[in-house]
């Protein structure tokens, strides 16, 4: 017999029934490129996406090609939930009018929004509070990866209290930015979206569970997924999993659902651990462990944390 006859078979890889296609340009490491995948693999083909100006945006669309097997329209950084509004508002009117058989049934179309942290928390945010406050049928889902990385690194609402980016950079008189994350999930279960929850690129089961959920409910849904930027954080590509994880472990990125307005349900952590373990992986953070005064940084950050915690009943 040949060594021909006895070689194993080539394993086969195949990505055709793949909606969110490989080929596209991101970094290798990048958390949102895992979040726009899990998305799609949720939602099915059966879906209409209305995305926001911004990294996936970028690395999935250079004209004339295309990562998306769905319905996908790009939109400018403020207004994706102004079009998905529009398009499900659309399909709302062929329901109930004769002489639009062609189209898709409403109820059998999923109405997606995708934003970062920068079109969500800061330039989109009137945009989605509308599309909340008017009850469309649309479940927003915004990748949070704590800047406007695409741009350049900036800081966002959503960037962590003592980060350092180009506009909230560390120095002689700064410790990075000094506001905390502005509270997305809090903001949208005040507009009334019967389901919201938050969700973690290192938890994928978790993260599509929480989007077939959402899709159950009629009206405004919101889902915010933590997705770390490798080059915005600064750490090894190869470790993006593994700093997602330890955002949600020591409770920087708590996972939980909102439904109907009530705390439902919260991934609970029996030994959370403490935050220096997940700020010392990044960059972004290095100026906290040289620099004088970045122990009482440190400390305060653990604080708030720790408040936070309390509030949501993390601790097992």
């Amino acid at each position: 017999m040949s060594s021909q006859d006895t070689a194993p078979p080539e394993p086969e890889i195949s990505h055709d029934d793949d909606l969110f296609k490989p080929g596209h340009r991101a970094c290798a490491g990048c958390g949102p490129a895992l979040a726009m995948r899990y998305i799609t693999e949720a939602t099915g083909e059966n879906t209409i996406i209305s995305h926001a100006t911004g990294c996936m945006e970028v690395v999935s669309s250079p004209y004339p090609e295309s990562s998306w097997d769905v319905s996908w329209i790009h939109d400018v950084f403020a207004n994706a939930p102004g079009v998905a509004s529009g398009v499900e508002a659309a399909y709302r009117a062929f329901d109930e009018k004769e002489g639009f058989e062609e189209f898709e049934d409403h109820d059998d179309v999923n109405f997606v929004a995708i934003g970062g942290d920068g079109a969500t928390f800061d330039i989109g945010m009137r945009s989605l509070s509308g599309m909340m406050e008017r009850g469309h049928d649309v479940l927003y889902i915004a990748y949070d990866n704590e800047g406007y990385m695409n741009t350049g690194i900036q800081r966002s609402s959503s960037t962590p209290f003592g980060a350092s980016t180009t506009t909230s950079p560390a120095g002689s008189e700064s410790f990075g930015n000094d506001t905390q994350k502005k509270n997305m999930p809090a903001i949208a279960a005040d507009h009334g979206c019967e389901y919201v929850a938050t969700a973690s690129i290192a938890y994928p089961t978790d993260f599509k569970r929480k989007i077939e959920k959402a899709l159950e409910h009629d009206g405004a849904k919101y889902i915010q997924v933590s997705a770390p930027c490798m080059l915005g954080w600064d750490f090894d590509s190869a470790e993006t999993v593994n700093v997602a994880k330890l955002a949600v472990q020591t409770g920087m990125q708590p996972l939980f659902e909102i439904v109907d307005g009530e705390l439902s349900d919260v991934m609970s952590l029996s030994d959370r651990k403490p935050v220096e373990e997940y700020l010392e992986t990044q960059g972004r953070f290095a100026h906290l462990f040289s620099k004088e005064g970045g122990d009482e940084v440190i400390e305060e950050i653990q604080e708030h944390i720790d408040e936070q915690a309390e509030e949501l009943g993390l601790d097992r």
